[in-house]
């Protein structure tokens, strides 16, 4: 996994959050989302989500070999609201990122779209889907992507939660106690053994500054999420806007979708076949041997799986 280190605080809280049209019948706020674009094929384009806590730059390597591979696909990595280098704004939910995704398509015009998603991305991605499929406007999708994550109703991980008071604590400590990614990984290793997620969660941290060419100029190393917005939110992220279950029926997106699990993950997405069948009828399941972090432990046969998905003239 390829980590890029961010070195001073970009935009914040922001004033230019606007009005997006109306999804459901209600107005909805959406905000500017930063993205990464990569190749400028006419094929049809391909919009990556990242999961919680996580930034575009998670996925600077597999884009990369995705670009490769698919050459003639224009490739949009997003860093979701609240994440990355986009704006941070209330309320940090499912429809209000699928939203934000959605405004984002559309401003820029793009047709026939991929959509992948890890994790709580994977959840993002599947809600625009269904939206698109309940607005009678599937066809701006062409193909889904769905990694270790189903629509439905899915306990996050206790581990996954703790993430925020070790970021918040790391946040309060005093000037020169963090001054360089040693030190950082130094501090992670205490509370994750895992690499591959320390670096993960390391690719929000910015490192202190004492440049005066840099602005905001600051003294401490901080983790760049609005940790206030999001650690509440993550009751919210355990849920799913659409019900499988419902009498009142639900919307269904019938559109080529490939599911991506972790066989050993404590999500187990492969026994979530009857809400995957409900909402995604036309879904293949793949099941590779890794946890949670399916594209970092098995970057290889994750790739084939993606590449031969998306190949125009392979399909599936």
């Amino acid at each position: 996994m390829s980590v890029a280190w961010s070195r001073g605080l970009s935009r914040r809280i922001v004033p230019n959050a606007r009005r997006f049209s109306r999804v459901h019948g209600q107005e909805q706020t959406t905000v500017p989302l930063a993205f990464t674009p990569l190749g400028h094929g006419t094929g049809s384009p391909l919009v990556v989500l990242h999961g919680l806590f996580g930034c575009k730059r998670n996925w600077k390597t597999l884009t990369k070999a995705l670009h490769r591979s698919l050459p003639n696909t224009p490739i949009y990595t997003l860093d979701l609201r609240n994440h990355g280098s986009s704006p941070h704004a209330r309320p940090h939910t499912y429809q209000a990122m699928a939203v934000d995704v959605q405004s984002f398509i559309t401003e820029k015009g793009l047709q026939n779209v991929s959509l992948i998603g890890h994790s709580m991305g994977a959840k993002v991605a599947m809600t625009v889907a269904l939206n698109l499929a309940k607005a009678r406007k599937s066809d701006l999708l062409s193909r889904l992507v769905v990694v270790d994550m189903a629509p439905a109703k899915l306990l996050i991980d206790a581990k996954m939660r703790n993430y925020v008071p070790i970021m918040q604590n790391m946040n309060s400590m005093p000037a020169g106690m963090i001054k360089s990614l040693v030190d950082a990984e130094r501090f992670l290793m205490a509370f994750e053994e895992d690499p591959v997620v320390r670096q993960f969660l390391l690719t929000n941290l910015v490192l202190p500054s004492h440049s005066r060419a840099t602005a905001p100029h600051h003294d401490k190393a901080k983790f760049a999420l609005p940790l206030d917005i999001l650690k509440p939110a993550i009751d919210a992220l355990e849920e799913f806007p659409y019900d499988h279950t419902s009498d009142r029926g639900h919307p269904i997106w019938a559109g080529p979708t490939r599911v991506i699990a972790g066989r050993n993950s404590e999500y187990r997405v492969f026994e979530q076949e009857e809400a995957l069948k409900a909402f995604f009828p036309n879904h293949d399941m793949h099941v590779l041997d890794t946890g949670h972090w399916v594209q970092a432990e098995k970057p290889n046969e994750f790739l084939k799986l993606v590449v031969d998905f998306l190949k125009p003239e392979t399909g599936r």
